[in-house]
């Protein structure tokens, strides 16, 4: 598979939040700015890089009765270098992602391109998905954390926007406001998906 092709399938195809809505919980939750949107999504494409690449190496020597407890090992072993980097250099972001951090472990992105990719394909293929499905993820998450920053506070990465006469719209930074924003992103994605499928297949 190409490069272009697996870029192509994490962003738009098979996107993990638009399309295969998983990893819905940290998505939820940590989308209440964009400034924790970018790190939570820069958090998991290094782990989903770092723990497909490895679970490929390993593949051929991982029993299959107990791979998937072997995953949770590999994966837990890069969130913990996550972890504890944000706690020494990025203390304020370390504090607002919380226990979101640690639960990368068992996110079902990651757990799910291990199991669906990297445990049936070679380290560099594995690598690549690992970085385009990363980079759909935080692309998703960051355009949901922009609408909700921008309509709850009035600002985009914590610069205002809208000016001191703007009424923040307090529901779009609780978790129905995050329901809301979701299946509207969710919705104008697939409309726009199925235009672009319309257009290819004409």
């Amino acid at each position: 598979m190409s490069f272009f092709k697996q870029l192509k399938e994490g962003i738009l195809t098979n996107n993990p939040i638009f399309v295969q809505l998983i990893g819905m919980c940290p998505t939820l939750a940590t989308s209440t700015s964009l400034k924790n949107g970018i790190g939570m999504g820069l958090a998991v494409t290094f782990v989903l890089m770092c723990s497909n690449f490895v679970i490929s190496l390993l593949r051929r020597f991982i029993p299959s009765k107990v791979r998937i407890a072997a995953y949770i090992v590999i994966i837990a072993g890069f969130v913990t270098i996550v972890d504890l980097t944000m706690q020494a250099y990025m203390q304020e972001l370390s504090a607002s992602l919380g226990m979101f951090i640690p639960l990368i472990v068992v996110n079902c992105i990651i757990l799910a391109r291990a199991e669906s990719f990297a445990s049936k394909n070679k380290p560099l293929p594995s690598l690549i998905d690992g970085l385009t499905m990363g980079l759909g993820f935080t692309l998703a998450i960051s355009i949901l954390s922009s609408v909700r920053e921008l309509l709850g506070s009035g600002t985009i990465y914590g610069v205002e926007v809208f000016g001191s006469g703007y009424t923040p719209i307090i529901m779009m930074i609780l978790p129905a406001g995050g329901f809301l924003t979701l299946g509207m992103l969710i919705a104008l994605f697939q409309y726009f998906m199925g235009k672009f499928q319309k257009k290819e297949d004409a």
